[in-house]
């Protein structure tokens, strides 16, 4: 009687730069129902935390998202605080769990809101369709976490 052979053990990545599946498994997520969360601290100086189905990746160590509403609580936030998290998780088998934390900020260059927007889901520019949000580009500084194929330990140097 033989037995089952074990699952390849996991490569662990240290450097932080997210390899193409995780980039994809972040741009596929609100399509897959599991949108990402991000959390700050607000003007108050309480923890705040919310879905965002605009999270994308943004080259090999960022992230970026579209907020439709410039004014809004997030933009408010990170202009006194970059600091943010992000959360992605997907319980089914096989399971991924990302944790990520790093610095927040608004881009208002139009290369870079062009860039965002045109990226984010169709839902989200059909919630925006004259463009009046803002882009936030996180510039991370750690990855944590696992997805098929891989552990993070990431950190930047």
């Amino acid at each position: 009687m033989s037995t089952p052979a074990s699952p390849p053990t996991p490569r662990t990545l240290t450097e932080l730069s997210m390899p193409p599946e995780l980039k994809e498994l972040i741009r596929t997520a609100p399509m897959r129902t599991k949108p990402m969360s991000i959390a700050y601290v607000d003007e108050q100086g309480a923890p705040s935390l919310s879905f965002r189905a605009s999270i994308q990746p943004f080259g090999d160590s960022q992230l970026a998202l579209w907020v439709r509403d410039p004014n809004g609580g997030l933009v408010r936030a990170i202009g006194s605080n970059p600091q943010v998290a992000l959360l992605y998780g997907d319980m089914n088998s096989p399971s991924a769990v990302v944790s990520m934390r790093g610095r927040a900020r608004v881009d208002a260059s139009e290369a870079v809101r062009s860039a965002v927007y045109g990226s984010a889901p169709e839902m989200e520019r059909k919630a925006d369709p004259d463009k009046r949000g803002v882009a936030v580009v996180v510039d991370l500084d750690g990855v944590h976490g696992r997805m098929p194929g891989y552990r993070f330990e990431m950190r930047r140097a």
